[in-house]
């Protein structure tokens, strides 16, 4: 089918769509297949602020697939770059990982105990989960595949030859960078760093990640990229492994382009050999020279990266330059994307020092969210993900769209965001079937401590006029809260509801205290569900201030209803504070509730 662009202002994604179906057409009318493309480096946990290099050009991918044309979203696993270091806090992993270092990805030992034939395949393994889970079709590419299998030999031996104009195309960037001062990028690699404009940590001019929460965010690295300068023996944009210990740590010191025969040393081990080209296999292009040699043969129509690209002398800068003067491409539609934030990070006991990935905020959030926060924003648009008290609020905004989708009175842009988070091309994502509010679930969990028996009790009585069946109707929201309780909230948040009641409070209460806790034991049977909690909770103080109980709050009435509020929480929980209170008496049971407050 002929690619036509259609014209749609209704959100960045179709805006892009719009885009790449008119640049697909350009280059080749009657195209039938569009190609966007993404590059994780499986280099340790790949994280959320990496998953915007793949949720990008899937949501464009995906509307064009809706329009009906064909989509191939490439998926470059770069498991043959270099391993830089040993992450922080990875499971199973000590020192003497660094022995690997120099090595590709795939020639380096998976973490103890780990499943997976190497450290890539290891890593790949849970994004590879977490994806499928997203709904992200993709085609992966393994680079070790690639290169290894000799794919890209005639690139390989194209690149070769034309160095002379490569080194003239980079030395225009190293110029400008020696006019300010800040002399030759370098770098001992033959890969991008941590990955294509997302990691984690700063760089100058990069802002200050706000206290208490960290920025899931690195650059690729540009300033440390190894663009294949500085050999004894002039300029070459490929870099062996050595034959002997395996490390990148290699020279090239001489080159014939006759015959293909490639000479090396390895600083690292002293190992040298003479090899030929044409039939050598155990190497790659330097990234600088690799990225655009990819977007000309698989013919790449639109890949994002990071703002870190938007530099001069960045890899995308100046691969648009290598792409078409010495492979003869073009370089792709390439939006750059801004940060993924994190809140409440600091509470994560699975990260052990690193940033979240994909996977931990599927324990904590269901699928359709997920999605959503990037759809919902441009992505030259920072945002953050809440593994805080922040997810509540944002599950709230949510369910809260969802009865706007239903009602139809959406925005165009948030109904299109909704489509995005929660279908595919390929259909609906799973679903909770009775989707209770998050915050209700977390605070029932957390109090029952997940007690299945007692958590549908509460459950079916939040609204008595359609009860819960079973916990199966609200999975897997359910799920998810009861892993954010457990997993996100300290030991000492939680509530601990009290066995006994306090003898010496209620011993303490004034008249006025003793006959607004008789007010809400007297109404508790003909309220008993969460509406009619709501009401009784927060009528109370109203009738005992002379007021109807539906009338409008005074600053004077909001003050008697949170000393209300805190004298229950410390009857029930002994502290000022927790969950809200309707969810937390319908929790706690009406028997119990009667006892603890006096009756």
């Amino acid at each position: 089918m002929p690619i036509v662009a259609q014209s749609n202002e209704t959100d960045w994604v179709s805006r892009f769509a719009d885009e790449v179906i008119a640049e697909a057409e350009r280059r080749a009318p009657g195209t039938k297949t569009v190609v966007v493309a993404s590059g994780l480096s499986p280099s340790g946990p790949i994280h959320l602020g990496n998953l915007r290099e793949v949720m990008t050009p899937h949501l464009v991918a995906d509307e064009i697939r809706r329009r009906g044309y064909a989509v191939r979203h490439v998926l470059s696993w770069d498991d043959y770059d270099r391993y830089r270091k040993v992450p922080a806090g990875v499971p199973g992993t000590d020192a003497s990982w660094a022995e690997h270092i120099g090595k590709p990805l795939t020639s380096v030992p998976a973490p103890a105990g780990s499943p997976y034939p190497s450290w890539a395949e290891h890593f790949k393994a849970a994004m590879s989960a977490s994806l499928a889970e997203l709904g992200v079709e993709y085609d992966g590419i393994s680079q070790t595949e690639q290169y290894t299998s000799g794919v890209y030999r005639d690139q390989i031996l194209h690149a070769m030859k034309h160095r002379a104009e490569i080194d003239a195309i980079l030395d225009r960037y190293r110029t400008k960078d020696k006019d300010k001062g800040e002399g030759k990028e370098k770098g001992a690699g033959n890969g991008k760093a941590p990955q294509k404009g997302q990691g984690q940590g700063q760089k100058q001019g990069q802002k200050k990640p706000e206290e208490g929460e960290l920025e899931a965010a690195e650059g690729s690295g540009a300033a440390a990229e190894d663009d294949g300068s500085g050999g004894a023996g002039g300029y070459f944009p490929y870099k062996p492994y050595c034959g002997g210990c395996g490390k990148d740590l290699t020279t090239v010191t001489a080159y014939d382009d006759a015959t293909t025969e490639l000479t090396y040393t390895c600083t690292a081990c002293g190992f040298s050999e003479t090899v030929a080209l044409s039939e050598f296999n155990r190497g790659k292009l330097v990234w600088k020279v690799d990225w655009p040699m990819r977007w000309a043969y698989e013919g790449v129509v639109f890949e994002p990266s990071g703002v870190d690209h938007s530099s001069p002398g960045s890899s995308f800068v100046v691969g648009g330059q290598i792409v078409r003067e010495v492979f003869g491409g073009v370089q792709p539609i390439g939006p750059m994307y801004a940060f993924v934030g994190i809140s409440g990070m600091a509470k994560m006991s699975s990260s052990k020092g690193g940033v979240p990935t994909p996977a931990d905020a599927l324990k904590i959030m269901e699928a359709p969210l997920l999605r959503w926060l990037y759809a919902r924003r441009r992505p030259n648009q920072s945002f953050k993900i809440a593994f805080d008290q922040e997810i509540q609020r944002l599950y709230d905004e949510w369910d809260a769209l969802e009865r706007k989708v239903a009602d139809g009175t959406v925005l165009p842009a948030d109904a299109a965001a909704y489509a995005r988070a929660t279908t595919t091309a390929a259909g609906e994502l799973p679903r909770t079937a009775r989707p209770l509010p998050y915050r209700t679930l977390a605070s029932v969990v957390d109090i029952t401590a997940g007690a299945e028996e007692q958590t549908l009790r509460i459950l079916s009585e939040l609204d008595p006029e359609h009860p819960l069946a079973s916990l199966a109707e609200a999975r897997p929201r359910l799920d998810r809260a009861e892993n954010w309780i457990t997993s996100q909230v300290p030991a000492e948040a939680r509530t601990i509801v009290r066995e006994e009641p306090d003898t010496e409070l209620l011993a303490s209460l004034d008249d006025e205290g003793r006959e607004s806790l008789r007010r809400l034991l007297d109404g508790l049977d003909s309220h008993w569900s969460l509406d009619g909690l709501t009401t009784l909770v927060y009528g109370v103080p109203k009738v005992m201030a002379g007021l109807e109980p539906d009338a409008k709050p005074t600053p004077e009435l909001k003050v008697a209803q949170r000393a209300f509020f805190a004298l229950l929480y410390r009857l029930l929980v002994s502290r000022e504070t927790g969950p809200r209170l309707p969810t937390l008496l319908l929790a706690v049971g009406a028997d119990r509730v009667r006892k603890l407050l006096g009756a």
